[in-house]
């Protein structure tokens, strides 16, 4: 009987293989490029677009395992992963808390349209 471990960066299914990759919060916001290791040993870059949240996928072609009896390769796919800052800095928590600020609905869609929802909701408004 054997029995494989799983591996602590890499889940394979078939030829691909799938990783999740924690990027900065700034690195998300203002895009940017992250640095990943291959399944054969290597690193490759990967562009991160202005915007990306967290579960953005990226797919790297040819970049997994090879297909048994065959001779292609598998994809390879980077799960992005926006980690939220912890234990900040006065200056750091004085910087957020002028951009929270300075934000708006064009910057935060998402968020500014729920509260808008559930502000209409209390207020009557909503269905």
């Amino acid at each position: 009987f054997l029995s494989i471990q799983p591996h602590e960066f890499f889940q394979r299914d078939g030829a691909d293989i799938f990783c999740k990759v924690p990027i900065s919060m700034v690195t998300a916001a203002l895009g940017g490029q992250i640095e990943v290791p291959t399944v054969d040993g290597g690193r490759t870059r990967v562009k991160v677009p202005e915007g990306t949240e967290t579960g953005k996928q990226f797919r790297l072609r040819n970049k997994g395992m090879p297909v048994l009896r065959s001779k292609a390769t598998g994809d390879m796919y980077i799960q992005v992963e926006v980690e939220t800052p912890k234990n900040l800095t006065r200056r750091q928590r004085e910087l957020l808390e002028q951009f929270e600020k300075a934000s708006n609905t064009e910057t935060s869609p998402a968020s500014s349209g729920f509260f808008s929802k559930v502000k209409e909701f209390f207020e009557g408004k909503g269905s």
